[in-house]
């Protein structure tokens, strides 16, 4: 189905007052007018919505808003708001992209999501005052993904030169379609404040936070920390059981009804809904958080100037939190070969320590314990510590990675996709087996097992298939990949008639590091990368229960991926896991999947109204609003019949000048100094206070 339209193909909206009560219209109005993109149709519904529907040519089909004037300045402006309504009977991810004369160095340009189900209806918004600082000149800084700028420098999108708003599907092999129904620029969004270039650094201070700023719970000196210290013990004194009085030891609902008590996590499906069931055989949702640890890490190497206080490296009490990193970053200023080795600093430990005193390892510990509790928390997620999880008062989850060759024609964001064919591979699931099995193999407090995180299995059917084509002769796939075909075909000659190549020999096939014509070679191209998926799964499986058959295999944290992931992943994971980013949080199994539960592994909303840079993946105004966003996402994962469980990410914010790649997310439940966020507690307290009747009576 091709929808292409003629460029000039518009429609140009009946001229409407330009001011709104909720701000000023931009579409309809005589200023603007929508365009058809490529294998997109576009027509005037007579309610006066502008309908959009999409083919499956292009990447991203959908409409274009572009003013009439060429470009309009919208920086005086918090946010623009797009109403939208899915006009199909499936699902539609509904998506915005502001596109303007200066899109930024690094690409950065504003945009949001909202999924839709069949026939709803619904708001895209972008916020573009997050930011609550800006500067008045530009100022070179680097190694964080967020900070203050000043407009128009180069370095970030220039609201003053906004050229078209994109509202657009991700091509995913359906026809789709949506409705636009009002564009609104509104007036809500954080009052910047200007800082002078010139003064502006350092903007570290001595605790790791924001230097030139103050709000509720910064730390200014010790004694605010000590005070805060005996302020939340009093807290958690008063709240130690937890916001839910009827939970067993290990946060199961006792209330509930008795099933079998097998000594270990299990799954099980009761009156239409998944469950996971506790080692006592009551009911468990695994309400948990990623990265429980006291830590926060920060390259200081070629940004000193950044900092206002930094410990010389032999200080008896501060010196033991540097360390050194000798191999580059996945992504950012520090991915430089010429950035490397370089020296990092943790501010979240010096806190602990001030706060703690010498024994703040143990202190900390014990206080993660008793948070989660009080918090209504009831599961330690990846990458948290592991001595923490190992006092046995919290369930928690463990993870290995698979090792092995890569599939040298691939590509990802976190790295190339392990070649499961390789030996080394089935070799590695083995060794990693072995290794978590020593400290959770027969623990019952261990949930189960996640292997690997975001693996990179491409945009479409064909992608895996393609590298493995692209891939040298020696490449295990690429072997297994012509032997599937030598059974399909049985001659290399009827595959050339196939696919109109002319290999000489299934040799020469191997030799071969060119992709056929996908038109023809399109169906053999999704078999192989079915293949590659299926025997990936299926290793580690075998792998996990040849050694703990009784553990739950967790799956490999799902962010991208076509449905034949999910297909295969359902196959062989006890539960399979994703990360899901956004809201609604609904990803479910394709209807070819065999039917698993489900676990959201991240999750997590920022906001910058506490001293912070970068809201993460998904932004708030402010943290009331993140956390009722909080609780709405973790409610909608309860009234689903899948889904078992939620992990947010993460335990701690990342530190403010960032993480080695240059993550500066404000993500935590608390912050670099140690400071719960009250707001998001709270919301943590109030999904657990009914999480468990809620899903259990949810129809």
């Amino acid at each position: 189905m091709n929808l292409a339209m003629p460029a000039a193909t518009t429609l140009a909206a009946a001229a409407l007052s330009a001011a709104a009560a909720d701000g000023v219209v931009l579409w309809p109005s005589g200023e603007t007018e929508l365009r058809a993109q490529p294998d997109s149709a576009l027509e005037m519904a007579a309610d006066g919505a502008a309908e959009v529907r999409t083919g499956v040519e292009a990447a991203f089909p959908g409409v274009r808003m572009d003013f009439l004037a060429g470009e309009r300045d919208l920086s005086s402006y918090g946010s623009v708001v797009v109403s939208v309504s899915n006009i199909t009977d499936r699902a539609e991810k509904v998506q915005l992209s502001v596109k303007g004369s200066v899109q930024g160095v690094e690409g950065q340009t504003p945009g949001g999501s909202v999924k839709l189900e069949p026939h709803a209806a619904g708001e895209l918004r972008v916020h573009f005052r997050n930011m609550p600082w800006a500067l008045d000149a530009p100022l070179e800084l680097v190694g964080m993904r967020g900070f203050p700028k000043a407009p128009g420098d180069g370095s970030t999108f220039d609201l003053r030169g906004v050229r078209s708003l994109h509202v657009f599907l991700k091509q995913d092999g359906n026809p789709g379609g949506f409705a636009v129904r009002r564009i609104v620029a509104t007036d809500d969004g954080a009052e910047q404040k200007i800082l002078p270039a010139a003064t502006f650094l350092p903007f570290v201070d001595r605790y790791g936070q924001f230097a030139h700023d103050d709000w509720p719970g910064k730390i200014h000196d010790d004694a605010d920390l000590a005070a805060a210290r005996e302020a939340e013990e009093e807290w958690l004194a008063a709240n130690a059981a937890g916001p839910a009085p009827d939970l067993d030891r290990y946060g199961g609902w006792a209330g509930g009804p008795q099933l079998e008590a097998t000594g270990f996590f299990r799954t099980e499906k009761v009156d239409g809904k998944w469950w996971l069931v506790d080692p006592d055989g009551h009911l468990f949702f695994s309400h948990g958080v990623n990265a429980v640890a006291t830590g926060a890490e920060t390259g200081v190497g070629f940004r000193e100037n950044y900092f206002a206080w930094l410990p010389p490296k032999d200080d008896p009490d501060f010196g033991e939190f540097w360390s050194v990193q000798d191999r580059p970053a996945a992504h950012g200023f520090y991915r430089d070969s010429a950035h490397v080795p370089f020296d990092l600093f943790d501010f979240a430990k010096a806190n602990a320590r001030r706060k703690y005193g010498p024994d703040w390892k143990t202190q900390c510990a014990e206080r993660a314990h008793a948070r989660m509790r009080a918090w209504g928390l009831n599961t330690i997620a990846c990458w948290s510590d592991m001595s923490i999880r190992a006092m046995r008062r919290t369930p928690y989850t463990a993870k290995f990675n698979t090792r092995g060759p890569s599939i040298e024609g691939s590509t990802g964001w976190w790295g190339k996709l392990r070649d499961p064919f390789a030996p080394a591979f089935a070799e590695s699931c083995r060794a990693g087996v072995a290794e978590v099995a020593e400290t959770s193999g027969d623990d019952p407090w261990c949930v189960g097992w996640f292997v690997d995180n975001e693996l990179s299995w491409g945009g479409d059917d064909f992608e895996i298939g393609r590298a493995v084509l692209r891939s040298p002769p020696t490449q295990p796939a690429k072997i297994a990949a012509r032997d599937l075909l030598e059974e399909r075909y049985g001659s290399v000659e009827a595959l050339n008639a196939a696919w109109g190549t002319d290999y000489a020999s299934w040799n020469d096939f191997l030799a071969a590091t060119r992709v056929p014509d996908e038109s023809r070679a399109g169906p053999d191209l999704a078999a192989i990368h079915r293949a590659v998926v299926a025997k990936y799964f299926r290793t580690v499986r075998d792998a996990i229960k040849a050694v703990a058959p009784h553990r739950l295999y967790l799956g490999c944290r799902i962010a991208w991926g076509r449905a034949v992931v999910y297909e295969e992943c359902s196959r062989y994971a006890d539960v399979v896991s994703v990360n899901a980013y956004g809201f609604p949080p609904m990803r479910d199994l394709p209807p070819a999947a065999e039917d698993k539960p489900m676990l959201s592994g991240e999750f997590h909303f920022g906001a910058l109204d506490r001293g912070m840079f970068h809201t993460g993946l998904v932004a708030t105004r402010d943290q009331d609003e993140r956390a009722d966003c909080y609780r709405a996402y973790v409610g909608a994962c309860l009234d689903h019949p899948r889904y078992v469980g939620t992990h947010w990410f993460q335990w701690m914010d990342q530190a403010l000048t960032g993480r080695p790649d240059g993550e500066n997310y404000q993500v935590g439940f608390v912050s670099v100094a140690d400071s719960p966020y009250p707001e998001l507690v709270q919301a943590a307290r109030d999904v657990t206070a009914t999480m468990y009747r809620r899903r259990f009576e949810c129809k």
